[in-house]
């Protein structure tokens, strides 16, 4: 009699993990280069002793939506926009991440930083450097960036070597297992920035359904609760 009970909690569980990446996609509705999640339910079936196989939901793993974001021009110099596939490689204290964020402004020691002053690094790998005495900035769409027309270095689109290991942290960033530079990607665009991925109309239509859906699993929890109940007090009678 219990295994309705466990069914419908894995069933909780799954709807209660998508409705936070729901909840998260719309609290980063306006986050620069913000990727949209998903959650992927699967079938669980295990087999009880001679019973009949017991079948329960599991929502363990998540997607990214890598779909392209609206690009708005901003004006700003050092403000690039991808148009394509790829990412920005960014060094943090952890360690290289990638982004699509790609806000930059020169930090104390002339290295272009993104809004958390992590270090945004070029094709090969290094930190991209723009002298304090630097002419009129301009980006060509291959990544060359150059200042008062000499070329200073090439702003690299990078990617995750096995697209099934990218995950999403914080904000816009994302860790990947060793992420390698591409040539055929898309292009860089300068002042302008890549907005988040997320209709909101859609996700809080989705939150809605999910949160029909939980409140549906519960009202049969909470009757199968009570047919347990009127079951045990019969026997024991």
């Amino acid at each position: 009699m219990d295994n309705a009970i466990y069914t419908g909690l894995t069933r909780q569980s799954g709807l209660m993990r998508e409705m936070q990446a729901v909840a998260n996609n719309i609290a980063n509705v306006s986050t620069t280069g913000f990727r949209r999640e998903g959650v992927i339910f699967s079938e669980y079936v295990k087999r009880v002793g001679e019973a009949p196989s017991l079948s329960m939901a599991r929502a363990s793993a998540r997607t990214i939506d890598l779909s392209q974001g609206e690009l708005s021009r901003t004006g700003g110099a050092f403000d690039f926009a991808i148009q394509g596939d790829g990412f920005f490689l960014i060094e943090t204290p952890q360690g290289e991440r990638l982004s699509r964020a790609g806000h930059f402004t020169p930090n104390a020691e002339g290295d272009l930083v993104n809004p958390d002053g992590y270090r945004l690094l070029d094709a090969g790998g290094a930190p991209v450097f723009m002298p304090p005495d630097a002419g009129p900035v301009s980006l060509a769409p291959d990544g060359t960036l150059s200042a008062g027309g000499v070329p200073l270095a090439r702003v690299g689109l990078w990617q995750p070597a096995d697209p099934n290991s990218l995950r999403h942290e914080a904000g816009a960033l994302f860790s990947a297992d060793t992420p390698e530079p591409i040539d055929d990607g898309g292009t860089i665009l300068q002042f302008h920035l890549e907005g988040a991925n997320v209709n909101p109309i859609t996700e809080i239509a989705r939150m809605i359904e999910v949160q029909r859906a939980y409140e549906m699993g519960q009202s049969l929890m909470d009757r199968e609760d009570e047919r347990i109940r009127g079951v045990v007090q019969t026997l024991g009678r």
